[in-house]
């Protein structure tokens, strides 16, 4: 972990105020879903650690499901075109949704799969992201919770990658440029 933590210019969030903060959101969620069983979506793969943690600290009866969603290959722009590389498994009409996602940038990603999944007619649709970045929004995209609104700089750490690697950092920290801008 010695060279991954080598190319963090510096730590933005700490596990601790990750923590803290994500246990307040899921309270907040918690009064939404009162008396509802919701079925809570992760999207894979930079959601994963937030997801779980966030799950672990909500006390509302939910289902669990997954999607693999992306505008983005391997750089650091979006390309603007969703690609579903993996279904939910659970028919969501009826049902209240809510979408975890670990960073919204430009919104592309989330705004097109808000459209997707309410074309199959579930009760409610929510957005719950651990970062938000409002100052890159290239479509009108606002998250019902946000644990963390940040400034555009690029973030790893916490299940967020560059190039597959950082993921499994404890905290959310800013990537050196010198890394990602060879």
């Amino acid at each position: 972990m010695n060279d991954m933590q080598e190319n963090v210019e510096r730590i933005m969030l700490t596990a601790e105020q990750i923590e803290t903060r994500v246990k307040e959101v899921a309270a907040q969620l918690d009064k939404l879903y009162e008396g509802r069983r919701p079925v809570v979506v992760c999207i894979l793969k930079g959601s994963v650690i937030f997801f779980a943690d966030l799950i672990r600290s909500m006390k509302t009866p939910l289902e669990l499901d997954f999607m693999a969603v992306s505008s983005y290959g391997t750089g650091t722009a979006s390309s603007g075109a969703l690609k579903v590389r993996k279904d939910l498994t659970t028919d969501i009409a009826g049902r209240d949704v809510l979408i975890v996602e670990d960073i919204i940038d430009s919104g592309n990603t989330l705004y097109n799969l808000k459209k997707l999944l309410n074309s199959r007619a579930p009760a409610s649709v929510n957005i719950v992201t651990l970062l938000d970045k409002p100052e890159r929004r290239e479509v009108p995209m606002e998250p019902e919770y946000t644990c963390f609104v940040i400034e555009d700089e690029f973030v790893v750490g916490y299940g967020m990658d560059y190039s597959e690697d950082y993921r499994n950092l404890p905290y959310i920290g800013v990537l050196k440029r010198s890394v990602y801008e060879k």
